[in-house]
């Protein structure tokens, strides 16, 4: 129980409903209660009649209906307030079952991005999704039927006791084997159900892998292996599935089965005292029937309820794994820090914590305010490090760096972010509108923002072409639109949000070098006043640039101007002249 005591929190937030629905439980039991006494009753009125005790049928008939109507109003009252007591319980256990789901969510976006590289998506679905709805059978029914048990425990067993406790014994004897069978029963399900949520995850995880990249899926016409993994993995989830229900489909067969037997021996027991003149009313018989039949859910529960918060334990500790994982990137401020967009590297290095790849050495360099800088380099160099440690995703292992001459740590993190307009490699679009991807970054965006943004990215003259202009839905990841056009959205994205530092990371490896001049030009005039990051491969995409870096293996080797570097013998000039003998050769 120890993973559950975190969800001790709800109780108390929630402790009004809580006891409000245990009140509201206990008082529709006991009207559920008075109807077997109601019954005996009835039947001890007609069988006195038969016996010729009470010989005027008018009063039998007053009797039968003054008991007939109080049966009805009890019905009434019980249902009444049963319907209150799941309004009150079961709308309290998803009230919490939204709360967990956002506290779940609010701590996945904190995460830093290591947490990512080391799980995975489908599994971190299910977690938000199937755990927390098991976890919610512990807040809802677990602690309905819970509460049902005692109170018909207490007043029914009470009842029975003081009308005979002989058959009080023999009436109760089948219930806690019951109880015992559906305990065992219930913790093969729960180590079944167990097998079924890890293949469950499993298959989601599979699943959202293969939509992600059906594009290679088909491009490499790899479909029929793939769905043949798929239906492997299928195949052997069915078989967990198919294990577990034929251990559930035991449950209410073992259940009636010792109703049935219960029900026996009150009819045996109570009949073989009626005849010895140890019970003087048949009524008796028939009461204690009803409390065998209204026990003996509660009885089946307790073993259910067990699973429940076996099943529930397991899944709040799968959820607590994540839930007290710390993020490594942490907002170390509260308080308002301005950010003017000065960016000093001062010897820092950096390694993945994942891979342990040291990916930049001891790296220097200053951007003044309002100035560019350009990265270049070969792939897996650390252009794109640089950018990840401006925006704080990661904190350097070493050395230091300054925003507006303070250590980047000692801005307030989501001032920081939201100053930097970050255009990553991989241009990333939601399943949603051109317009909507757009305002991402800046939410109030007018109409003539958005427009203004998408003509600098040089993108406007696209999306006016399609059917539904900005209202086009760009899909999952953006698969719509081309290459190129998505890292043009992703530009206007940066560039509406006005921010004090932009960072273009590899942003128009996917466009043409006519369009790509375009860009540049307009991107030269959208960034006047604005820190500037410009890491590329094309030397004509970088070559305006105030100063330039090569990052070879996480360590500058040149740096200078544009006209400086292709003075000089290096990577740069070699890559110049390479990339301008292609552009005579070919054109375009």
């Amino acid at each position: 129980m120890k993973a559950l005591k975190y969800l001790n929190k709800f109780f108390v937030k929630y402790k009004y409903r809580l006891i409000l629905g245990i009140l509201i439980t206990a008082i529709s039991k006991i009207f559920a209660l008075q109807i077997p006494s109601l019954i005996r009753d009835s039947l001890n009125v007609v069988e006195d009649y038969l016996r010729n005790d009470i010989t005027d049928i008018d009063t039998v008939k007053s009797q039968l209906i003054i008991n007939i109507l109080y049966i009805v109003g009890a019905v009434i009252l019980s249902g009444f307030f049963t319907f209150l007591m799941r309004q009150t319980l079961i709308v309290m256990s998803r009230l919490i079952e939204y709360d967990l789901k956002n506290e779940i969510f609010i701590q996945y976006e904190k995460l830093s991005l290591n947490f990512y590289k080391k799980n995975r998506t489908g599994d971190l679905m299910n977690r938000i999704s199937e755990d927390v709805g098991k976890v919610r059978m512990y807040f809802g029914p677990a602690i309905m039927y819970t509460m049902n048990m005692l109170v018909l425990f207490v007043i029914a067993i009470s009842k029975m006791l003081s009308i005979d406790t002989k058959l009080t014994l023999y009436t109760l004897l089948p219930l806690p084997i019951l109880s015992i069978s559906i305990y065992i029963l219930s913790k093969i399900i729960n180590k079944r159900s167990n097998i079924v949520q890890q293949y469950l995850s499993k298959l989601t995880t599979f699943s959202q892998e293969i939509f992600s990249g059906i594009n290679v899926i088909k491009a490499y016409n790899i479909g029929q292996p793939t769905s043949v993994d798929f239906n492997t993995l299928a195949v052997t989830s069915k078989q967990k599935n198919i294990s577990l229900y034929k251990a559930q489909a035991l449950f209410f067969p073992l259940m009636i089965l010792l109703i049935g037997i219960s029900n026996t021996l009150v009819i045996y027991v109570g009949g073989m005292q009626y005849i010895n003149g140890e019970i003087n009313n048949i009524g008796i018989i028939a009461e204690f029937i009803m409390y065998v039949n209204m026990l003996t859910w509660p009885v089946a529960v307790v073993g259910w309820v067990t699973s429940i918060v076996q099943q529930a334990e397991v899944s709040q500790n799968r959820i607590n794994e994540f839930l007290q994982e710390k993020p490594s990137v942490k907002n170390l401020v509260n308080k308002n820090t301005p950010i003017n967009g000065s960016i000093v590297f001062d010897n820092v290095s950096f390694t993945y914590e994942d891979t342990n790849i040291e990916a930049l050495k001891n790296v220097s360099f200053k951007v003044d305010k309002g100035k560019s800088l350009a990265i270049m380099g070969k792939t897996g160099s650390g252009k794109s490090t640089i950018a990840a440690l401006i925006a704080r995703l990661y904190d350097s292992s070493s050395g230091h760096i300054l925003i507006d001459q303070e250590s980047i740590q000692q801005k307030n993190l989501s001032q920081l972010r939201n100053s930097i307009g970050f255009v990553p490699q991989d241009a990333f679009l939601f399943s949603d509108s051109i317009k909507n991807n757009i305002k991402i970054g800046k939410e109030n965006a007018s109409d003539e923002d958005i427009i203004k943004a998408a003509k600098s990215a040089y993108i406007h003259h696209n999306i006016v072409k399609f059917k539904n202009g900005y209202d086009t839905l760009v899909g999952e990841r953006g698969v719509t639109l081309s290459g190129g056009q998505k890292q043009r959205v992703s530009i206007a994205r940066a560039l509406i949000a006005d921010p004090e530092i932009l960072i273009f990371d590899d942003c128009l490896s996917a466009v043409d070098t006519e369009t790509e001049e375009v860009i540049l030009n307009n991107l030269k005039k959208a960034s006047e006043g604005k820190t500037t990051i410009i890491i590329g491969h094309r030397t004509s995409s970088i070559k305006n640039a105030d100063y330039i870096i090569v990052l070879d293996n996480g360590e500058i080797i040149q740096k200078g101007t544009h006209d400086q570097l292709v003075e000089q013998e290096g990577y740069y000039q070699k890559t110049y002249q390479q990339q301008l003998e292609e552009k005579l050769t070919n054109p375009e």
